[in-house]
């Protein structure tokens, strides 16, 4: 690590267990994500993250069950709302799915409200205070939060590569064509398998 805003972080996309995981609300999310080896592709990224000394850096989404901080503005949020468990503080919902393995050396960034990690968070303070300047991206999904995710992050002048297969929407054709239509003009588009076996930066 150089400090000098070059450097590399992993950055997850909402990998808890109440949004992909065995208490996913979103089903169809969840089976797609296990279809695709999304998860896996996502634990072997974090894996070789921590080895190789790369920050990883998990961006995740907690509701109070009153729903207090969390504007209900678009119809997925009405809609997840009517669960009261839907990825709850202080409940298994908002763990990290296991496929991720040992976070306790991670960071994290919250949020309570809207869709993108970066709107009124902590993250773009705390990537820049580990001198990151390039983001690679996994998690869910290609529906909202990735393509989110990765405009936020190009618009404050990151760099990113979204890794294609640790990465999935609904139907997963349409999540394939996101990237190919949209976040291949924004980010570098890479495998896992390319990622692991390069310098991961």
């Amino acid at each position: 690590m150089t400090g000098n805003e070059t450097d590399s972080a992993l950055v997850t996309m909402e990998l808890e267990r109440g949004v992909v995981g065995d208490l996913a609300t979103l089903t169809d999310l969840r089976d797609a994500a296990a279809r695709r080896g999304t998860l896996s592709a996502c634990g072997d990224l974090a894996a070789a993250a921590r080895a190789r000394g790369v920050s990883v850096v998990h961006c995740v989404a907690k509701w109070r069950a009153d729903r207090s901080g969390t504007a209900l503005n678009t119809p997925l949020a009405r809609a997840l709302s009517r669960n009261p468990e839907q990825i709850l503080e202080g409940t298994e919902a908002v763990d990290l799915v296991p496929e991720l393995g040992n976070t306790a050396g991670d960071l994290f960034s919250t949020r309570h409200h809207g869709l993108a990690p970066f709107h009124a968070t902590d993250l773009d303070p705390l990537l820049r205070s580990l001198g990151v300047g390039h983001l690679i991206v996994c998690g869910v999904s290609l529906n909202v939060g990735v393509p989110g995710l990765v405009l936020g992050a190009v618009d404050r002048g990151f760099t990113v590569t979204v890794a294609t297969d640790a990465v999935v929407g609904v139907p997963v054709d349409y999540g394939d064509q996101v990237l190919d239509n949209t976040l291949a003009m924004i980010a570098t588009l890479s495998s896992t398998e390319e990622l692991l076996t390069g310098p991961l930066s």
